[in-house]
């Protein structure tokens, strides 16, 4: 049994937004076949131009040719019928983050995957055991976090709950680093490792600015001049996108109930007038 599930060749990925399109991109370049569901056919058809057009970039840089190009386009396969699933080895999860949404799509899977399948969720910060039981192989089903850009950040992390089983954890450690990627794992708490310390780093920065301490561009400049962060909190909220932090942390707030995660009333506020960051246009920053 355990040799047999280490063989992943074909990749799902449920979810083609900037996430779903990434990973999927990612597991295409790498050699997997992948089918990418996302049951909103503009958002798909969106997110396979997006992949086109960063395989067409590598092409035009000389970073790969015309040939690999093609291949790597090739093993992806975009759909907006979950059946298509029911051929993948390892289905990775990438919707909004929303427990309830995310439970019925890991119930749907459930009963579309073969046995075999191990089923991931890119969730940042929700529990990833209540996801587990919305199906009847919660010894399946581990955390794979992806950081945006996933074909950029060298990291993942995964997220083992009380359930996962150590070939779940080891697959999936392997398959992590035949993307390239450096492997770490957590256990099933809420914000994990990264978007435990991120969101205190996120939010004091924020604070510092309500509380007229410095300016927006002091700050950032503080970070990545002073700490070597490659970007500043503000433009990385922006780039995060507002209401993606003030859902992530309102879910760590309730589960932890520190204040270090109490999401700041700017966010709130801006989140409320669709301030949202690069993608509304304007956020801290203007784009």
């Amino acid at each position: 049994m355990g040799e047999m599930s280490m063989e992943i060749r074909c990749v799902g990925v449920v979810g083609c937004g900037v996430m779903g399109g990434g990973i999927a991109q990612l597991c295409a370049a790498k050699g997997y076949r992948v089918v990418v569901i996302e049951k909103d056919a503009a958002v798909l058809k969106k997110g396979v131009n997006g992949i086109e057009s960063a395989f067409e970039k590598l092409a035009a840089a000389g970073k790969i040719t015309q040939i690999q190009q093609e291949t790597w386009l090739s093993h992806v396969h975009a759909d907006t019928d979950f059946g298509r699933l029911d051929t993948c080895d390892f289905v990775i999860e990438a919707v909004t983050e929303n427990l309830a949404l995310k439970k019925s799509v890991f119930k749907t899977l459930d009963g579309i995957c073969p046995s075999r399948t191990i089923f991931a969720t890119n969730t940042s910060v929700l529990p990833v055991i209540e996801m587990a039981h919305a199906t009847a192989r919660p010894e399946k089903v581990i955390g794979t976090h992806f950081l945006t850009p996933p074909p950029v950040i060298p990291l993942l992390e995964l997220v083992r709950t009380l359930q996962t089983s150590d070939d779940t954890v080891q697959v999936t450690r392997s398959f992590g680093e035949t993307l390239g990627k450096k492997v770490i794992v957590s256990k099933d708490t809420p914000g994990f490792i990264v978007n435990r310390v991120l969101t205190s780093i996120l939010f004091n920065a924020v604070r510092l600015y309500e509380q007229g301490i410095a300016t927006k561009q002091d700050i950032d400049t503080a970070m990545t001049q002073g700490l070597g962060l490659p970007m500043g909190p503000f433009g990385l909220i922006d780039l995060i996108g507002m209401d993606t932090i003030e859902l992530g942390s309102d879910a760590l707030f309730s589960e932890l109930n520190e204040d270090q995660y109490r999401c700041p009333v700017t966010i709130r506020r801006m989140v409320s007038a669709g301030m949202l960051g690069r993608k509304s246009g304007k956020g801290f920053y203007d784009y």
